[in-house]
């Protein structure tokens, strides 16, 4: 496995959990951009970098994509919150043959949950009787709700099952029809994210739950896919990652 030379966009908590896992695979940091003026104080540490990873925030990540396909550096992202320009970041890493890897979570057991889920929706999509709700914790510093993780499990429930076809966030005592899928979400100090998917009749109830003990699982799997990105050129996703 090639040591790599790492560039940290964002250097919060989970940059910090990064960098420990980094160095424990025989890895480098080189840069650590924190701040817009980290960009021009360490343009040479940056030009040295083999590959980036970003769990910066979402007001930032956009610039920082750019930033990286501008310079040719690959960029691994786990920040969430940019999703809707998507298509356009797309375009543009073609245009400049670049490399991007992005995941709502990077955690293996979240991304076997994503598979779990696929699987429950197409069951019980013949079960109309059991109505579906995502529920999702993170920590209160997390500024998106409800969460990336949450909204990709509701798109991969919708597309499905033959009931859904959109999802929204509750507001309390709401209602809302039989074809919406509603999100509901808590914020609670220091919790690392749980996600839970239930389908519930009259008679009982069947729930699909993911809860991270700590940020340990998604920092692995960032740097996992930095390693696996290696020379690839393309817009890629954890699914790659995992085959």
């Amino acid at each position: 496995m090639k040591a790599l030379k790492i560039a940290l966009l964002g250097y919060g908590k989970m940059g910090k959990e990064i960098e420990q896992i980094a160095l424990s695979r025989s890895h480098e940091i080189i840069a650590k951009i924190d701040h817009q003026q980290d960009w021009i104080q360490q343009k040479e540490q940056l030009k040295a970098a083999h590959i980036a990873i970003d769990f910066s925030m979402p007001q930032v990540v956009k610039q920082n994509m750019l930033n990286c396909l501008e310079m040719g550096l690959p960029v691994i992202v786990g920040t969430t919150g940019w999703q809707q320009e998507l298509q356009k970041i797309t375009s543009l890493v073609q245009e400049k043959k670049g490399a991007l890897l992005w995941a709502s979570n990077f955690s293996l057991g979240v991304n076997l949950a994503f598979k779990i889920n696929e699987f429950t929706a197409q069951l019980l999509s013949n079960f109309p009787e059991y109505q579906a709700r995502i529920h999702e914790i993170h920590h209160t510093q997390k500024l998106d709700a409800p969460s990336g993780t949450a909204i990709s499990l509701a798109k991969d429930l919708i597309q499905n099952h033959q009931t859904y076809n959109k999802w929204t966030l509750l507001k309390k005592n709401e209602n809302i029809s039989e074809e919406i899928l509603p999100i509901t979400y808590e914020r609670i100090k220091d919790v690392p994210g749980t996600h839970q998917i239930t389908y519930q009749s009259d008679i009982d109830q069947i729930s699909i739950s993911h809860k991270a003990f700590s940020r340990k699982g998604f920092a692995l799997g960032a740097v996992v896919a930095a390693e696996w990105l290696g020379e690839k050129k393309g817009v890629f996703t954890m699914a790659d990652v995992l085959g």
